[in-house]
């Protein structure tokens, strides 16, 4: 099975050496948007964005001097750092896992499109949802049009099931209602004073600690998601491809 999740903002600082890196699919598109922002200046990134202006000279300075070959680039599974990422915990995978994880997990970018775990990734901020104006349209959804789709429709092809651990923003770009495959979302809830809801940071964390059940137990059956019980998590319900995890 396939598996996609978001990227993150929280971006490492650290160079993390790595043999076997692989090349960026979507690399044309990333250059047309770095070279686009480039023309961006500190104040406009900032409207662009909605940042502070500390967060705004910082990606400022990112695109201007943007180099996937700079010591600043790392693998995009480890460059990110956010709450799914703790939750994958990548840096503790085996060889093997590593292997399993670079075949059958994508990360879905605004910037790069969709990226393997192994493709070297230079620090950037740039969401999936921001309406910067392209050559495409009023959107970075106009942007990357139908590739996302049918770039993932190709993978799909010896695949059964796509496991869907992005959050909406980032699953929207692939149009997965177009899949005639099984997709299969799940989703996370706690309670709290008596209700059942999805908590964002625990959810993120969650849907992490999923893939990474997927990819240390190398799961190929769907129905063996539903054993997934770290963080005191148990399967609840399913309904329309959404299969249902609270404590």
């Amino acid at each position: 099975m396939k598996i996609i999740i978001s990227p993150a903002k929280k971006l490492t600082a650290t160079q993390i050496n790595i043999s076997n890196l692989s090349k960026i699919q979507f690399l044309n598109e990333a250059k047309y948007l770095v070279d686009k922002l480039r023309t961006y200046s500190v104040e406009d990134i900032q409207e662009l964005m909605g940042l502070s202006d500390k967060l705004a000279k910082l990606n400022y300075q990112r695109f201007q001097e943007w180099n996937l070959e700079s010591k600043e680039s790392n693998p995009a599974i480890h460059i990110f750092q956010g709450d799914v990422y703790k939750g994958l915990g990548a840096d503790r995978f085996s060889e093997d896992q590593m292997d399993f994880a670079q075949e059958n997990l994508r990360i879905i970018s605004g910037l790069y499109g969709m990226l393997k775990p192994l493709d070297l990734v230079y620090p950037y901020r740039l969401e999936m949802g921001t309406n910067m104006k392209t050559r495409k349209g009023d959107n970075l959804y106009d942007f990357w049009g139908d590739k996302l789709n049918k770039s993932m429709i190709s993978e799909m092809k010896d695949y059964e099931v796509l496991v869907n651990l992005a959050s909406n923003e980032y699953s929207k770009a692939l149009k997965l209602g177009s899949f005639k495959q099984q997709v299969i979302t799940p989703i996370f809830k706690d309670y709290k004073n008596g209700e059942l809801k999805v908590i964002s940071f625990y959810a993120k964390k969650a849907r992490g600690k999923m893939a990474n059940f997927i990819i240390t137990n190398k799961i190929t059956d769907p129905g063996d998601l539903k054993l997934f019980t770290n963080d005191g998590y148990k399967f609840t319900d399913e309904n329309n491809g959404e299969i249902l995890f609270s404590r």
